[in-house]
């Protein structure tokens, strides 16, 4: 059996062709050695043993972070990372083994996509997250920030006017700038002002935090970029129980980051995989949580294509209130 931290470890060699056998390889370590992922399985009466395929493998459901500490092994978390949520509502904790590699791990599935942070002045509008701690967002985009190096990256709250003021400032810099906002305090901005952002990168996550009403993402994304006069809104996507993130440049279409497979299966049964432009429930093997389980069964819906993105499409109707995703279209 390989120790959880060479499946850390071994993420910089992924690939299509060796995927699904690490993915499989993990499934078995997890299944005997994870206490709540092993009795989960116990409870659905699945031998681990003969699960030999990864189209094979349950999906441990999401609402488990809410209720238990999810550990491979017996350690104890470095960071305990919690989801936003409603007032009353329970919220997630993700328990992280390694700080580093979780801060490592994000910057390298960014640069992949955007090239080097120091190539960017990062300017990040993130109200509601940085109204409470342990925002796993936070300690990656602060972490962005740093590795930026640059004098102008930093955190805005609801100080709109210095950071368009700012942004005007970089117009002319040589570092591109990459605005980093949550859904609803970017509406918000947008509402206040027109401005000319099409020398910038602009960002969204985290939907409305239950700040505003919900906009369907491409009506969002539709009057962002009319009030900001860019071509595009980028997206993140991201969650307190995925270690890995997935980027989106145009459109609301995600691409899968080397640590992730995203399966889509049945709304009513969670155990049938749908094929490719079926709407459907999300499930994700991200190989990045090797410490805590990398098989979680979302509560989001959405389709995959056959390029190998994916899009997320809204909430299942009975899941709770999260901020990651808008509704449904």
């Amino acid at each position: 059996m390989q120790s959880v931290k060479s499946f850390t470890d071994i993420l910089p060699t992924l690939n299509e062709a060796n995927f699904d056998d690490i993915a499989l390889e993990l499934f078995h370590v997890q299944a005997e050695n994870n206490s709540i992922y092993h009795s989960y399985l116990k409870h659905l009466a699945i031998d681990s043993s003969k699960i030999t395929a990864i189209n094979q493998i349950p999906f441990l459901p999401i609402a488990f972070f809410k209720s238990h500490l999810i550990r491979t092994g017996n350690w104890e978390p470095e960071i305990l990372f919690s989801s936003s949520g409603t007032t009353g509502s329970m919220t997630s904790q993700h328990a992280v083994f390694d700080l580093s590699f979780y801060l490592s791990h994000s910057q390298t599935l960014f640069e992949s996509n955007y090239g080097t942070l120091q190539s960017y002045n990062l300017l990040a509008l993130l109200p509601s997250y940085l109204e409470r701690e342990g925002s796993s967002l936070i300690a990656m985009i602060d972490h962005f920030i740093k590795q930026s190096q640059s004098d102008y990256s930093g955190f805005y709250l609801n100080n709109q006017e210095e950071l368009l003021q700012k942004i005007a400032s970089l117009k002319s810099d040589k570092r591109k700038t990459l605005l980093w906002g949550v859904s609803f305090a970017l509406l918000d901005l947008a509402e206040r002002f027109e401005v000319d952002l099409s020398h910038c990168i602009v960002m969204e996550t985290g939907g409305m935090k239950g700040r505003r009403k919900e906009w369907v993402r491409k009506e969002l994304h539709q009057f962002l970029t009319t009030r900001f006069n860019c071509e595009s809104i980028h997206s993140e996507y991201g969650m307190t129980e995925l270690l890995s993130q997935a980027y989106s440049k145009n459109d609301g279409l995600y691409e899968p980051p080397k640590s992730i497979k995203v399966m889509i299966r049945d709304i009513n049964d969670p155990f049938m995989t749908l094929g490719y432009g079926r709407l459907g429930a999300i499930s994700i093997i991200d190989l990045a949580n090797a410490h805590s389980c990398a098989f979680i069964e979302t509560q989001d819906l959405g389709k995959l294509g056959q390029n190998g993105y994916f899009e997320v499409l809204g909430r299942m109707d009975n899941s709770d209130i999260r901020g990651c995703n808008l509704l449904v279209g």
